[in-house]
């Protein structure tokens, strides 16, 4: 009994569907490559109606404010609340999270960083000490060569 109301109901999805598709294509121009993506985006749409919504996730809270997680030696991370120097990696590794997705997902500016401030300057100072970020001077000629004349 149950098999048969299940076959009598998809029977009814796939008229249904291909009713409202013909319809559509009958008014609109649709590439052929298309109607397969529209079939399925037509069925998958018919298929949930009736049936009850999917609860809401609800928004996740950070784990501390985030005007005070940045500070001079490092950073609070808004997922977990842990102290770090750079979050690239462990939000990376962690949370699958890129920077600009994790400036997102917390609504930070685009200016947010994501290196502890001394930490972000003593790595620069490094960089620049061993000459780093500067064009490359002539080089020198080899001893042995000869100018062409």
């Amino acid at each position: 009994m149950k098999e048969k109301a299940l076959a009598d109901e998809t029977l009814n999805l796939i008229e249904l569907t291909a009713d409202i598709v013909s319809a559509y294509v009958s008014n609109n121009p649709v590439p052929v490559a298309s109607l397969p993506d529209l079939i399925q985006s037509v069925n998958s749409s018919l298929a949930k109606v009736g049936q009850p919504a999917a609860p809401e996730t609800p928004a996740q809270a950070p784990a501390v404010n985030p005007k005070r997680s940045v500070f001079p030696d490092y950073i609070i991370c808004l997922e977990d609340g842990k102290k770090f120097k750079s979050l690239k990696r462990h939000l990376a590794v962690h949370y699958g999270l890129t920077p600009d997705e994790y400036r997102e997902k917390w609504g930070l500016p685009r200016d947010y960083p994501m290196v502890a401030p001394n930490y972000a300057e003593q790595r620069s100072a490094l960089a620049k000490a061993s000459g780093l970020g500067r064009k490359p001077g002539p080089k020198p000629m080899k001893k042995g060569a000869r100018r062409k004349s």
